[in-house]
């Protein structure tokens, strides 16, 4: 494929690099380094800062999509949205498209990201074939999995979070898809069994004998729980329902994007149809279950409210507004209520654990619902664990994501229950992502997430220290 051709993309992807290069050159020795951009995924609180940031402007398209190959090349701050609007076209997307519109494949690469097909294709770093890396010392480091002069770079990068540096340029792998999926809602009353039948799947791709594409899943409460089996389906090959013998390419697809909400779906029929559009961006609607928040879910509400606002990114500036003013604090206060602590997080927790860890969590926070979301990490190219999110490979893990706010009363700024999640993640021997608050203190952190290793890459990479730690974003907030 051609770099430079005088017009191209990837001319106005060279010009989008040295805006990027000029903006790092006049930012003063000293002073921090962070991203120009007003959009974020993050729960963490971040510090604000007057000086100018890093002009990633250009940097946020797909460059050549070659449908041959199955590959793209995609520019850091590229969202999914974006990316997937450039590739389902060809009939193709991504290995893993995590769940919101608005991640950009840059950050799921640093920041980590999960979908339902993480239980066969791992999280979407590992779908990477190469990457340009703009790092600490102001350079563009070309960096590919070993065997290669910079594999360290490539490796220690996933769950670095800006702190070795900024993906400009990624190569991505993609898979075909065809235009419908199919899902099957699988009711549990034993979180036990539901574990096993992870396990199951993951090892066999079948369940009923049907072939699973897609598999994630909902704990509504104790005594209920959902597999959601996804299975690719292509209308234009006429394959049949197996639940009724009906050709797909009849039936009309669901659409959750209007009155109807996706997750109460899951309880309310045991199969669905969606467009693979759809099937992707399900959740992004309604942000899970988290526009319920802000009254989206009720009928009227829902009615008036814009169909271009049923999606995460509004959701968020509504979080983010709330932060800054302490509205939901001053109605809290004045309705006599304790005081809340923001649970927001995403934990991978082994599949044999999954069941002790949904009680304890009943147990000690008691919110739901929580989403669930298997994978196993095929590691680096040499078969080892990526060294900043050191999952092993070729275990079966349960992602477990909750997000939102518990009335803990007047400690709740000291975090107990997100401190108690912390604890009960790694003695069950499990991993928590960074996108949110953390407490670990630095020993603790510096052992679940390899701190020597990071320092080291770190040292090559960003000699002069430009760039903030992994524990200064992420636990210190600076």
């Amino acid at each position: 494929m051609p770099r430079v051709t005088e017009g191209s993309a990837w001319a106005r992807h060279e010009e989008a690099v040295a805006r990027l290069r000029a903006s790092y050159a006049a930012i003063p020795a000293g002073a921090p380094v962070r991203l120009a951009k007003k959009t974020s995924n993050l729960f963490r609180p971040r510090a604000r800062h007057r000086t100018p940031g890093l002009d990633v402007s250009g940097l946020d398209g797909v460059i050549e999509v070659d449908a041959e190959r199955q590959v793209a090349e995609v520019q850091g701050m590229c969202t999914y949205e974006h990316l997937v609007d450039a590739t389902l076209p060809h009939g193709l997307i991504p290995y893993v498209v995590p769940q919101l519109k608005t991640i950009t494949l840059g950050g799921a690469v640093t920041g980590l990201g999960i979908e339902s097909t993480s239980f066969r294709s791992g999280l979407p770093h590992e779908s990477v074939e190469e990457m340009d890396v703009f790092t600490g010392a102001g350079k563009i480091v070309t960096t590919r999995p070993a065997p290669h002069e910079h594999s360290d770079l490539f490796d220690t990068f996933p769950n670095s979070y800006g702190s070795l540096g900024y993906a400009t340029r990624i190569r991505i792998k993609l898979e075909k898809v065809p235009d419908r999926v199919e899902l099957r809602h699988v009711r549990f009353d034993d979180a036990g069994l539901l574990a096993k039948t992870v396990a199951e799947i993951v090892d066999t791709r079948l369940h009923d004998g049907l072939q699973v594409d897609g598999l994630d899943g909902v704990a509504f409460q104790p005594g209920e729980y959902y597999l959601t089996l996804a299975r690719w389906l292509s209308a234009e090959a006429g394959e049949e329902n197996p639940i009724d013998g009906a050709p797909k390419a009849l039936e009309r697809t669901s659409d959750y994007t209007g009155q109807q909400i996706y997750y109460r779906s899951i309880q309310q029929r045991q199969t669905d149809l969606l467009t693979t559009h759809d099937y992707l961006w399900r959740w992004d609607t309604d942000w899970f279950w988290c526009s319920g928040a802000f009254g989206v879910q009720n009928p009227t509400v829902r009615r008036l409210w814009p169909r271009r606002w049923r999606r995460s990114d509004v959701y968020h500036h509504l979080i983010g507004l709330n932060h800054r003013t302490g509205f939901m604090d001053w109605v809290d206060r004045r309705k006599g209520r304790p005081q809340r602590e923001q649970v927001v997080q995403d934990v991978e927790i082994p599949v044999e654990r999954l069941e002790e860890f949904l009680a304890w969590f009943d147990a000690e926070v008691g919110m739901r619902p929580v989403w669930l979301c298997p994978l196993v990490s095929p590691g680096t190219s040499a078969g080892h664990q990526w060294p900043t999110y050191p999952l092993h490979p070729g275990t079966t893990y349960v992602n477990v994501g909750f997000w939102g706010t518990v009335h803990v009363g007047p400690e709740a700024p000291d975090a107990p229950l997100n401190r108690a999640i912390e604890a009960k993640v790694a003695e069950l021997g499990g991993h928590k992502s960074l996108y949110s608050e953390a407490f670990y203190d630095r020993e603790t952190f510096d052992k679940l997430y390899d701190g020597p290793h990071l320092a080291a890459v770190k040292q090559r990479y960003d000699p002069d220290d430009r760039l903030l730690s992994l524990y200064d974003k992420a636990v210190r907030d600076r």
